[in-house]
């Protein structure tokens, strides 16, 4: 069951989804050679409780990080641990904060120091998929819209979409229906309305699409141990639209 949000629910994730893009903020800046994943959940954990807000992530099944920090070849939840960057790394963090019973989430892809020019259009094109994806985020469109506009541009580039992980509606739960893929043809699924809250978040492989999961459980990471990258934005479709929640 998709739950449309009321106004006065949508106050309260705006500020959710704004807590989780200033933790954003605050890593991008601690992000470089030699820090741990740790050091990130750290700095990401005391943030988020700073803001009056609960690390969505920490204890979720059981998850003990309060971020994913997945490097390279990982592609999402990627336990923080003693691991540190290494100059021309990658590193996908995924973000929760729950705020007054409400969550937001995001994942953005970082480059540690100077990366190469493969994984530079690796990242390039994820972010720009996410966004092919958000001009169709509008009322009246359909969900697959979403999803095929992702594939499209990300293929068009020669990458491959994870369709084992897929993106979700999210509000006092962090997840909830609909799921989001990455793939398949438009004009499919649920008319999208004003009150829907979705995390739209295109997973995308510079080689195969196949991945597996970890002995730790958690960490998903490519087949071919190519390299991946994770962009997320939580947003809100709107009567002429959408609005993205977590970005400032």
């Amino acid at each position: 069951m998709i739950i449309l949000k009321s106004k006065a629910e949508l106050e309260v994730m705006r500020e959710a989804g704004r807590i989780v893009a200033l933790t954003h903020q605050e890593l991008a800046k601690a992000i470089k050679p030699g820090v741990t994943t740790k050091q990130l959940d750290e700095i990401a954990e005391t943030f988020i409780r700073s803001m009056g807000a609960i690390p969505s992530f920490k204890g979720y099944g059981g998850f003990p990080g309060s971020i994913c920090a997945s490097v390279n070849e990982e592609l999402v939840h990627g336990i923080p641990g003693k691991r540190a960057l290494q100059e021309g790394d990658i590193i996908s963090i995924d973000i929760g904060a729950q705020f007054q019973g409400y969550h937001g989430d995001s994942a953005w892809t970082y480059p540690v120091g100077m990366i190469s020019t493969e994984n530079q259009k690796l990242l390039r094109v994820t972010e720009e998929s996410l966004y092919k994806g958000l001009e169709k985020a509008v009322p009246g469109g359909r969900l697959s819209d979403i999803s095929h506009a992702i594939q499209v541009h990300a293929e068009a580039a020669d990458f491959t979409l994870v369709r084992e992980y897929v993106g979700h509606g999210i509000g006092q739960n962090l997840h909830e229906d609909p799921q989001v893929p990455n793939y398949g043809p438009p004009d499919r699924g649920p008319r999208l309305k004003p009150g829907m809250v979705l995390a739209i978040e295109p997973m995308v492989n510079a080689g195969e699409r196949y991945v597996r999961t970890l002995e730790d459980n958690w960490t998903v990471v490519t087949v071919d141990r190519k390299t991946c990258a994770h962009f997320e934005h939580t947003i809100a479709i709107t009567e002429d639209g959408y609005e993205i929640f977590t970005r400032t």
